[in-house]
């Protein structure tokens, strides 16, 4: 299954991000002629066993300020979320990632957040204010998701799920819901 995504013009994919509702203003956000991002539609892409790519090796430091490595998530199913607290429908998936998490957190699932080129402070807030429980990186410059070269999470919000190997099994580009995004992860954690 080939997970290329056509280029398109920086014109164009300015214009479809202020469609998608996720250029804010004040602090935060992406900077004018950042044009890697599409608009996410929830296209599911499910990865064969066969043909997975491994995650790459990205680490920073969460919210807290505590250090963090992807590969520490390997012999677990991960459930890797690209958002922003300037993202309008990374709000609207916020409760239904936390009740995904809630839900399978005891069956060997993790999931990180990676708040992506955000204000720390903004980010903190939205946190609290969600009642989001599992932790989230500080990739204020957007390294990390610059290091998502094969699969990249080209919208904000993007959720990848991961393998226990490391590979990526799936992406969600935009919005997920609890009734897309659970059968993803119980799928992937049926996997020997």
């Amino acid at each position: 299954m080939s997970l290329r995504i056509p280029l398109v013009s920086a014109a164009a994919t300015s214009s479809v991000v202020l469609l998608a509702g996720c250029a804010g203003g004040g602090t935060g956000g992406p900077t004018a002629g950042d044009n890697r991002f599409i608009a996410g539609n929830g296209k599911i892409q499910e990865v064969s066993a066969t043909t997975r790519h491994t995650a790459p090796q990205a680490e920073g430091s969460t919210l807290e300020g505590r250090p963090v490595k992807l590969s520490d998530l390997r012999g677990k199913v991960a459930v890797v979320n690209f958002w922003a607290s300037w993202c309008a429908p990374c709000r609207g998936e916020s409760q239904s990632l936390e009740q995904v998490y809630q839900q399978n957190k005891n069956n060997g699932v993790e999931f990180l957040g990676v708040n992506f080129k955000d204000d720390k402070d903004n980010a903190l807030a939205f946190e609290r204010g969600r009642k989001v429980s599992y932790p989230s990186v500080f990739d204020g410059d957007g390294r990390i998701g610059l290091a998502f070269k094969d699969v990249p999470p080209n919208a904000i919000p993007t959720t990848l799920v991961l393998d226990r190997q490391g590979r990526i099994a799936a992406r969600v580009l935009g919005a997920t819901t609890f009734s897309t995004l659970n059968p993803i992860v119980t799928k992937v954690l049926a996997e020997k």
